[in-house]
């Protein structure tokens, strides 16, 4: 009750803010981009194809999904991980500059590479800095839980209000606009210093924090693998892999929504779904916000759900488990989309199916994502921590280097066989890692 109590420093909402403005940029800039590329020269875009809007776009997102391991790299060993997030901040917001002036693909892919380095300085390194700020595991606990809200309020803002300017104002205003949000960023973060102490004002293997190197941990980092150690990191590798298949239906999802089923927002694309409640038409932007409010909601619930499951005498389910419902439940995604499509036959599908898309994705996305880190925390052995929690977003950086060439191909097939059988392939293979966690399970078990 006492932890429970404590109030958090100030520190942490500088920090916590700093992901608020970035990820509304981000997550706008996602939502738009593959819809802008695609969207003919009169309405404002690029007038491209709309598979190459979404290989650009996954592009974008998987190159922000990589560079954070070198970005954690220099922060550890070179450059005040303070300095790191400053730069990072301006970094991506000059990235934003270049898509403002854009009117060919070559400046967007200025843009992805500014953005991604940004990024890779920014992401890891903001959490670090902001995880120097406690010195107790259960308040570190509770303070990345409120820090992941933070993310999705961001998310939740970008998608639902800032994206929607760009009928009005053009596609390039709003990215001026995220511009502008790293910039404020990156000042409110600098003006703020003294409120992070001595948090992240040197490189991370300087600071001697407990929880975060004690000397049992440099002990066991000495030690040479033994056999538990590999069953555990093969554990790891084989839910991270799996995971890659979830993330790349998942991403892959939002094609169909946009290009398929959604409005399109005033282009050209087919429009086989009433986006219409009464007079009001429904954004396609947001079926990204319902993604971000579901998971704005279901944080705590979750969280409260897996911690009355530990208390069972045969305890919470398998991250194995977790995985395995995470990817039915996709995969059941996809199975809406085709008896939407059966059942509109010639005319337009009921709005309730997005909805109902939207909240497969978003749950299956809860019940296994936000645990991925503490489950590696949990099973890597020490000396190989920091390589699998680096490991562990590479499945979202390869779901986004594949998923465009898979939507490309399911565009020559016709819609309902091709996505009825993405369906049925992720919905078995989730099946079989259900069936299989028991005998996986005994991979991630500590050496006594």
């Amino acid at each position: 009750m006492e932890t429970a109590k404590k109030k958090k420093p100030f520190g942490f909402y500088v920090c916590a803010l700093g992901f608020t403005f970035e990820r509304c940029a981000f997550y706008t800039v996602k939502y738009l981009l593959a819809i802008w590329i695609a969207t003919n020269a009169a309405g404002g875009g690029l007038g491209l194809t709309d598979a190459k809007g979404a290989s650009m776009s996954a592009i974008f997102v998987a190159a922000t999904y990589i560079t954070p391991i070198f970005g954690g790299y220099v922060a550890d060993y070179w450059l005040s991980p303070k300095i790191c997030v400053i730069a990072g901040m301006i970094l991506m917001g000059i990235g934003y500059l270049f898509t403002w002036q854009a009117h060919s693909t070559a400046l967007v892919w200025v843009m992805i590479l500014f953005v991604a380095v940004g990024t890779g300085l920014f992401k890891g390194n903001l959490s670090g800095v902001n995880g120097l700020l406690f010195e107790d595991k259960d308040d570190l606990n509770n303070a990345f839980s409120i820090q992941y809200s933070f993310v999705n309020i961001g998310s939740f803002i970008g998608t639902t209000f800032v994206a929607l300017i760009a009928g009005p104002m053009g596609y390039n205003f709003v990215f001026l606009l995220c511009a502008l949000f790293l910039f404020v960023d990156a000042i409110w973060f600098a003006a703020n210093q003294k409120s992070l102490g001595d948090a992240g004002k040197k490189p991370f293997k300087h600071d001697q924090r407990k929880f975060v190197a004690n000397e049992k941990k440099k002990a066991e980092e000495s030690k040479p693998l033994t056999t538990s150690d590999k069953k555990r990191i093969l554990a790891i590798v084989l839910v991270t892999l799996f995971s890659a298949v979830f993330w790349l239906v998942w991403y892959m999802a939002y094609m169909p929504a946009y290009f398929y089923f959604g409005w399109g927002d005033g282009s050209d694309f087919l429009n086989h779904a009433n986006w219409f409640i009464g007079n009001f038409q429904v954004p396609t932007s947001w079926f990204d916000s319902m993604n971000a409010i579901v998971c704005i909601i279901l944080g705590p619930v979750f969280a409260g759900l897996w911690a009355r499951l530990a208390r069972r005498p045969k305890g919470d389910l398998s991250m194995f488990k977790k995985t395995a419902l995470g990817m039915i439940l996709v995969g059941c995604s996809f199975a809406a989309m085709v008896i939407a499509d059966i059942i509109r036959g010639e005319g337009q599908a009921n709005l309730i199916w997005i909805v109902i898309i939207s909240l497969l994705m978003s749950v299956g996305e809860m019940i296994f994502s936000p645990l991925g880190n503490s489950f590696i925390t949990m099973f890597a052995p020490a000396k190989v921590l920091g390589l699998l929690l680096g490991f562990w977003p590479i499945a979202v950086f390869f779901a986004q280097l594949i998923y465009p060439a898979l939507y490309a191909y399911l565009k020559t097939v016709p819609f309902q066989s091709g996505y009825g059988v993405v369906a049925a392939i992720v919905i078995i293979l989730g099946l079989l890692l259900w069936f299989m966690s028991g005998k996986l399970d005994k991979l991630a078990v500590e050496e006594k």
